[in-house]
């Protein structure tokens, strides 16, 4: 028994001679990488002024690049063709494991973006969802992640409009080109910019957003400092942004409305194929093709539909599944709301039901604070409900928010799944512990992978039942609806984009197979003409996330730890799908 004792302990002694031997061969902080890193955020800030604002960085507050001239695309281009150089010169084995993760993240970063300049996306630059001209509206509501609390705030406001306003010139030439070209945006889409630019063309000052934020200047504020930006921002609405918008609007319902495209998708452009299949990989991280995407949507819409009967089944109603979409879509007291803020508080019960249950599926919560808000009037007509980001400070709290145009159909059956989703722990829990993360570089910090992000605030929605959710079967439903919603992205995304699908086809198939209002579902169908590949990335990441959560439960046993998984996959902020699959294997072998 001694000398077994005895060799044991010899054994024990070599394998801790052998662990130190292992750490004193692991690489330890390489300087240098850092420094390259750091730089590629500096220099991406500079490129990128309003990234900069949007993480609570105040130093180019007052400036807007015109990301359509030829100065800026070849700026750009050489930004990413620098850092791709830079990255050889740092091999793996001199890296830690968490740089040789920044290391992969950013080469792939400067692929994707390269890979871009070889179509010609800038030549529709306009659109009714996505582009620079929607997100200044939020900005200059004052209400956003643009400060007014100083005169100099204020200052710098006017100056970025400037560099905006000529952005927003050079629009008009760039759509011009792609006329010429055969890059211009189907007419379905164009009739919807229009009223967008029509509610930037008001002519009483004190009704103009951009007057927001002398409704609210701050009260210490001299007289005469209010007089002089009361002045100063009455002229730019009346002589700079009021015309620039009328010049728009004239070229846009004119010429380019008579040259819009009779096609649906992107394959209606010179070179669409080719486009999708980057966007594809961009949106989703992968190198999935739109034929087996396809058919994944296909099979998702079945598997989802037959969970959807149970439910149907459960509450009684006779019907078949369409006809029960209809009822659901029209139950008036599914609608029970008759104030805005009645809908707000809606969404604050729902976090103050599932605070405790939190507790148990998270180890880490984010300190930055959170909020609910309505969307603004001017955009939430199209408006989709949304997550916008807090500081990195966390100065700044995270934003939902919530499009109420006509609070008298508000139809709360998907709210619990929406808030799951768009908030906790979704978006804000994903987005706040990245940014809130000292160990990661500040360039991982305000990366968005949509495959990962998107993917994890779906996966997020699966786990309503956990955090106390979904005892009423509507509200379950409603998470089935949202889950369908996303899987018939994945048929009509590529049905559009692949297949010769029309606008109305792709709308008839969402009506058949969701639960959504036909004016909810046209404004999402006219979201993905506008954004191909962007709808793909919540189903593709959560079937991921899923896909590894089940894996690391079978290999783990009773060693798996929910908290301890949301940890690692939360922990390192948004990654490529294979990076987070690595990561996870790496972990569950670990953990054996």
């Amino acid at each position: 028994m001694k000398k077994i004792t005895i060799l044991l302990m010899a054994l024990v002694v070599m394998g801790s001679c052998k662990e130190e031997s292992k750490k004193e061969e692991m690489p330890t902080h390489n300087a240098e990488f850092e420094a390259l890193l750091n730089n590629y955020y500096e220099d991406g800030l500079k490129l990128n002024p309003i990234t900069a604002t949007l993480a609570g960085d105040h130093r180019y507050d007052d400036s807007f690049p015109n990301l359509l001239s030829d100065a800026y695309q070849a700026e750009k281009k050489a930004y990413y063709e620098s850092y791709k150089s830079k990255l050889s010169e740092f091999p793996d084995e001199s890296l830690t494991e968490s740089e040789q993760m920044s290391k992969a993240i950013l080469a792939w970063e400067c692929d994707i973006n390269l890979a871009e300049f070889d179509y010609n996306a800038d030549l529709t630059p306009i659109d009714q969802m996505w582009s620079e001209n929607l997100f200044m509206g939020q900005l200059a509501s004052g209400a956003s992640a643009q400060p007014f609390e100083t005169v100099e705030d204020y200052q710098k406001w006017m100056k970025r409009v400037d560099g905006y306003l000529e952005w927003l010139s050079s629009t008009e030439d760039n759509m011009k080109e792609g006329m010429e070209k055969g890059y211009v945006l189907p007419k379905s889409l164009i009739v919807k910019v229009l009223p967008q630019l029509e509610s930037q063309m008001e002519e009483n000052v004190e009704e103009h957003l951009f007057y927001s934020p002398i409704k609210n200047m701050p009260a210490d504020f001299t007289d005469e400092e209010k007089a002089m930006l009361t002045e100063a921002y009455t002229d730019m609405i009346t002589h700079k942004i009021v015309p620039a918008y009328t010049k728009l609007h004239t070229f846009m319902s004119g010429e380019y409305l008579d040259a819009g495209r009779e096609s649906s998708g992107i394959q209606g452009e010179p070179n669409g194929d080719a486009y999708y299949a980057h966007q594809i990989k961009k949106y989703t991280t992968t190198n999935m093709t739109a034929a087996e995407i396809h058919q994944l949507g296909l099979s998702e819409v079945a598997r989802i539909r037959s969970e959807m009967e149970k439910i149907k089944e459960e509450v009684g109603f006779e019907g078949d599944l369409k006809a029960f979409f209809d009822f659901v879509r029209g139950n008036e007291e599914l609608m029970p709301f008759t104030e805005p803020e009645q809908v707000i508080a809606h969404f604050n019960e729902i976090h103050e039901r599932m605070k405790p249950q939190l507790e148990k599926l998270f180890d880490n919560k984010p300190k930055t604070p959170f909020v609910v808000r309505r969307t603004e009037a001017f955009r939430e007509n199209s408006a989709s409900a949304e997550y916008n980001p807090g500081s990195l400070d966390g100065t700044r709290p995270g934003v939902f928010y919530v499009p109420i145009p006509d609070v008298t159909h508000y139809n709360i059956y998907s709210d619990e799944s929406l808030f799951l989703h768009e908030a906790i722990p979704g978006h804000h829990y994903q987005t706040s512990l990245t940014q809130e993360n000292e160990e990661l570089p500040q360039f991982r910090k305000t990366l968005w992978y949509s495959g990962y992000g998107e993917g994890w605030a779906l996966y997020a929605e699966s786990l309503g039942k956990e955090l106390g959710l979904y005892t009423d079967p509507y509200q379950y439903f409603g998470m089935l609806g949202a889950e369908m919603h996303r899987a018939v992205r994945l048929v009509v995304d590529t049905g559009l984009h692949s297949k010769g699908w029309t606008r109305e086809e792709a709308i008839q198939y969402s009506l058949d197979n969701e639960a959504e209002s036909e004016a909810s579902i046209i404004a999402e169908i006219e979201r993905y003409m506008a954004n191909p590949g962007q709808a793909l990335s919540y189903k593709i990441g959560q079937l991921k996330i899923r896909e590894l959560r089940k894996k690391a439960t079978a290999t783990l046993g009773d060693k798996f730890n929910i908290g301890k998984f949301h940890n690692q996959v939360l922990e390192t902020g948004c990654v490529p799908l294979a990076l987070l699959e690595d990561k996870i294997d790496n972990w569950i072998e670990a953990s054996k």
